[in-house]
C-alpha cells in the first residue's frame, strides 16, 4: 500500500481547498496522512476524509526560528513515516515540506501552486518571497500550478526548470463538487437562514463576493465601486467572509463603510456557500492575485453571472462577454460600469452564466480531477520504481 502525506499550512485549506481528495486516495488503496497546523477544523476534516492528521505548528507569517523548528519536526515525521509521496499546498507548507522531504530522502515530492503572494508584495518583501518560491521549486520533483496562465507566468519569471511544471487536467486544485453546488440540491432551511441574514427586499439586486475580507481580494475597490454606482440605490452588496486584519488589512474607512452602510451586508464564513450563490444576481471576484479561483467555479456550477478582474486564474475561466465580464484589476470606475451593466442587462448576463455553467460542468468536475491526480501519483510511482531498478 503506497503512502501519501498531504500538507497545508492550516487545516482550513484541507477542509476547503482539498475537500474529498484524501478520502478518494484512501478509497483507491493509499495510506494517507494529513498534516497542518492545529485548528478547529481538524476534527471535521479527519471524520470527513477518514484519514489521520498530524499537527505541525506552522505559522502563516515569516517566523524564521519557529520555521526551522517546524522544518525539524517535518524531517522527523518523514523519517518515521517513510512516505512514497509528499504533496504540499500553500506557500509556507510547501517551502518547509519540500526541504524536509528532500533531506529525509523522500523519493517523490510534489508542490501545488495556487497563487503567488509576491505578485502583490511591496519591493522589500518581494525579493524574499521570490527566493522562497524558487527554493520550494528547486527541492520539488514536480510543481503543479493550478492554472495554465499561472504556469506561463512562472515560466516567464524563470522561477524553475520547465521540465518540472505540469498542470493537471484543465486546471484547478480540486475541481468543483457538482452535487453540492447544484440548485436542485439546496436545503430549504439553509436557504431561509441565508435570506434572513441578507434581509433583501423584494426587488433588491444582490451582488455577492465570497472570500477572505483582505486587501488582496479587491474588497476595497469593490466597496468603492458599489457605493459610486447607481446599483447601490436598488441592491445590496453581500460580503461572505471574515476579516483578517493582521495579515492583509483593509483600510479603516472601508471597514466602517462595510459595517455602517445599510446596503452592505457582511456575513461571517459559512459552509453553506451554495445557498448564498442561489440568492445572488451576480458574483464579483475582484481579487488582485489568484492561481485558479474556486469561487468562480462554484458560481459557474450555480449558474450565477460573474464579473471578475483580469488576473491570472480568473482569465482561465472567464472570457469577456463570453462567460462573464472582465475588467482591469483595481480599476474602480470600470468595475462600477460593469455593476451597472449587469444590473440593466440581466438577460444578457444570464446567457453568459449559462455558457460558464456548461464549461464548468464539462471540464472541472471534482471526481474527474481526483482521478487525474491519482493517475499522476501512479505515473510518478512507476517512474521512480523504474529508476530504482536501473
Amino acid at each position: 500500500m503506497p503512502k501519501l502525506i498531504r500538507i497545508t499550512t492550516v487545516p482550513l485549506s484541507l477542509k476547503l481547498l482539498l475537500a474529498g481528495q484524501m478520502k478518494f486516495m484512501k478509497d483507491a488503496g493509499w495510506e494517507v496522512l494529513m498534516v497542518s497546523a492545529d485548528g478547529r477544523e481538524i476534527g471535521e476534516v479527519t471524520r470527513r476524509e477518514g484519514c489521520a492528521h498530524h499537527v505541525i505548528p506552522f505559522t502563516r507569517k515569516i517566523t524564521p526560528f519557529h520555521d526551522l523548528y517546524c522544518l525539524w519536526l517535518l524531517f522527523l515525521l518523514f523519517r518515521k513515516e517513510k512516505p512514497d509521496i509528499v504533496h504540499s499546498h500553500t506557500p509556507k507548507a510547501g517551502l518547509l515540506a519540500m526541504i524536509a522531504a528532500k533531506l529525509a530522502g523522500v523519493k517523490i515530492k510534489i508542490h501545488t501552486v495556487a497563487g503567488m503572494p509576491y505578485m502583490v508584495a511591496d519591493k522589500g518583501k518581494k525579493k524574499l518571497l521570490i527566493a522562497m518560491e524558487k527554493l520550494t521549486f528547486r527541492w520539488a520533483d514536480e510543481v503543479w500550478p493550478n492554472s495554465y496562465s499561472l504556469k506561463e507566468f512562472m515560466q516567464k519569471e524563470g522561477l524553475l526548470d520547465d521540465s518540472k511544471v505540469k498542470v493537471i487536467g484543465n486546471g484547478s486544485s480540486n475541481g468543483v463538487d457538482l452535487e453540492r453546488f447544484n440548485r436542485n440540491a439546496l436545503a430549504e432551511n439553509h436557504l431561509i437562514a441565508a435570506t434572513i441574514r441578507i434581509t433583501p427586499s423584494e426587488n433588491d439586486f444582490l451582488i455577492l463576493a465570497v472570500g477572505r475580507l483582505v486587501r488582496d481580494k479587491g474588497v476595497e475597490e469593490l466597496v468603492e465601486a458599489f457605493l459610486k454606482s447607481k446599483v447601490s440605490k436598488y441592491g445590496k452588496l453581500v460580503l461572505l467572509g471574515s476579516f483578517e486584519q493582521k495579515l492583509n488589512p483593509i483600510k479603516d474607512d472601508i471597514i466602517r463603510k462595510i459595517q455602517d452602510h445599510p446596503r452592505i451586508v457582511q456575513v461571517e464564513w459559512t459552509d453553506h456557500v451554495a445557498h448564498y450563490f442561489a440568492l445572488a444576481d451576480v458574483l464579483v471576484h475582484a481579487s488582485h492575485r489568484e492561481g485558479f479561483p474556486n469561487v468562480i467555479l462554484e458560481a459557474g456550477a450555480m449558474q450565477v453571472p460573474v464579473i471578475c478582474s483580469d488576473i491570472i486564474g480568473n482569465i482561465d475561466l472567464i472570457t469577456n462577454r463570453e462567460t462573464g465580464l472582465v475588467y482591469p484589476v483595481k480599476n474602480v470606475e470600470i468595475l462600477k460600469d460593469a455593476l451597472e451593466f449587469a444590473f440593466v442587462k440581466r438577460d444578457y448576463m444570464q446567457q453568459l452564466a449559462d455558457n460558464l455553467y456548461h464549461k464548468v460542468k464539462e471540464k472541472f468536475g471534482r471526481e474527474n480531477m481526483h482521478h487525474l491526480i491519482l493517475e499522476n501519483y501512479s505515473r510518478l510511482l512507476e517512474v521512480n520504481s523504474k529508476n530504482e531498478n536501473l
